[in-house]
């Protein structure tokens, strides 16, 4: 009879040839989730690999988002706003944590996630939402950025490998409180 292991358990068992896949969601999937699955991908050097859905997506990338990616050397072509239930679907890539970035994504009833990935909230801010001139649409969405940016680096700093579920699940609450 073998016995069972009180170690605790990793969470995230990295799949060789396979980064951490991290799904970012939000309503629209038109900025915020937009520059989060890009930010990962940079931030994350191959070793993870971003995602973004909304739960009603608007239908486009807000063009401030596109501009500001732009600015910064992101690539923009293939960016486009998707609904989640596309990441729910038989044959979709498993996700290893979903990420909601607004609030209102985070009070909806997601899909069930194949693979049941670490859930986490780091609510930010929706510059689309602000009304003035460009100069201030441009500055609220350079924030926003700053933000996930931020969150982000802190992301990629877990050793993911050796974590728990429940310690994980602290650390991406932690970070979600980053400003």
């Amino acid at each position: 009879m073998s016995r069972k292991s009180t170690e605790p358990q990793p969470t995230v068992q990295h799949v060789q040839n396979r980064p951490f896949n991290v799904l970012f969601l939000c309503t629209g999937n038109s900025v915020r989730s937009i520059l989060a699955e890009c930010i990962v991908d940079r931030e994350g050097t191959g070793r993870f690999k971003g995602y973004s859905a909304g739960s009603r997506p608007n239908g486009t990338v807000n063009p401030f988002a596109i501009d500001l990616l732009r600015n910064q050397g992101f690539t923009t072509s293939g960016l486009r706003s998707k609904s989640w239930d596309e990441f729910a679907r038989p044959g979709a890539p498993r996700m290893d944590l979903v990420i909601t970035v607004c609030d209102d994504a985070a009070g909806e009833a997601c899909p069930v996630w194949p693979g049941h990935p670490v859930m986490a909230h780091w609510g930010v801010a929706d510059p689309a939402a602000v009304v003035g001139t460009a100069e201030q649409k441009r500055t609220a969405f350079a924030e926003a950025a700053r933000i996930l940016r931020h969150r982000i680096r802190g992301l990629v700093a877990l050793p993911l490998e050796t974590l728990d579920r429940t310690s994980l699940q602290s650390k991406l609450h932690d970070i979600g409180e980053l400003r």
